[in-house]
């Protein structure tokens, strides 16, 4: 797909973090972009930068983790714009915490956003993508579903499992002229899941731009590429490719450059804050 020109986005997690940039990106490619998340206010601050930024921009308040309901969000979207041309899986929610910790609802909340309603929405949409051949799918994963992170275990379960079933759709699709892609990004800068002044993210890990991470979703939907790691710069996302073959070979080592980057005591951190209520540990993207 060389254009945007036109095409009919449906992005979900539009209202703030990485929806906003990925919208933006979007709309300066002059597509038509359905905007979708719970918070109303949200949506039509970004629909007003979609069309500032010229795009057009249409708000549907819905929220996905209603996985069974997400046929009335599809029906409506039908209804005001037509086919959709690509779906953004940009909605994600993370709990930190010591498995040991969590609740079965927060169990739950977790895999209804970040796997099974990007799974709902593609079974929806993507029998016209088919029979149009013509389609793209993105989902927004993590280097968390890369290799697990501890105090952040159902976040990283959610992510691999996202990062898998793409694989193998991505293999059922081949030769329809639908892609479906994953986008990996590590910890984000500004906005995101990661952002609080009394815990900073470890540099050493390396912490990338929205920006970058919607370039990447750009390029995914542009060039139909099936996985994009993106993390600080190119020598760290190198980096990070060659981390992750090492703990094919041998996941122990992989933990231990773990412990020295701080990844584990960043979620440590975080996971006893939130157990102790100095903040909650929940983040949205």
């Amino acid at each position: 797909m060389t254009t945007l020109t036109g095409k009919t986005v449906l992005l979900t997690g539009a209202s703030r973090g990485l929806g906003v940039h990925i919208a933006r990106a979007l709309a300066k490619e002059q597509a038509t972009v359905v905007c979708v998340s719970r918070s109303r206010s949200g949506l039509e601050q970004t629909c007003d930068a979609v069309n500032a930024a010229g795009g057009r921009a249409y708000a549907i308040p819905f929220d996905i983790t209603k996985v069974g309901e997400l046929s009335a969000l599809t029906e409506q979207v039908q209804l005001n714009v037509g086919s959709v041309d690509i779906l953004i899986n940009n909605a994600g929610i993370e709990i930190i915490s010591a498995f040991a910790n969590y609740s079965l609802a927060e169990i739950h909340s977790v895999f209804n956003t970040n796997l099974l309603a990007t799974m709902e929405l593609t079974r929806l949409l993507l029998p016209n993508m088919m029979e149009r051949g013509s389609g793209r799918i993105v989902n927004i994963a993590s280097l968390a579903g890369k290799k697990g992170i501890a105090f952040n275990s159902i976040y990283s379960a959610s992510k691999a499992s996202l990062i898998m079933w793409t694989d193998a759709v991505r293999q059922e699709l081949a030769g329809s002229g639908v892609h479906i892609s994953a986008v990996c990004p590590g910890y984000v800068s500004h906005t995101g899941m990661t952002v609080d002044p009394r815990v900073p993210a470890p540099k050493l890990a390396g912490v990338t731009t929205p920006k970058a991470i919607a370039n990447a979703v750009m390029r995914a939907i542009k060039g139909n590429q099936a996985e994009i790691l993106v993390n600080q710069n190119p020598i760290m996302e190198g980096a990070t490719k060659l981390m992750l073959s090492m703990g094919q070979i041998s996941p122990t080592v992989v933990d231990q450059l773990y412990q020295l980057l701080g990844i584990v005591n960043f979620n440590q951190v975080r996971a006893g804050n939130r157990a102790n209520l100095k903040y909650a540990a929940v983040g949205r993207y």
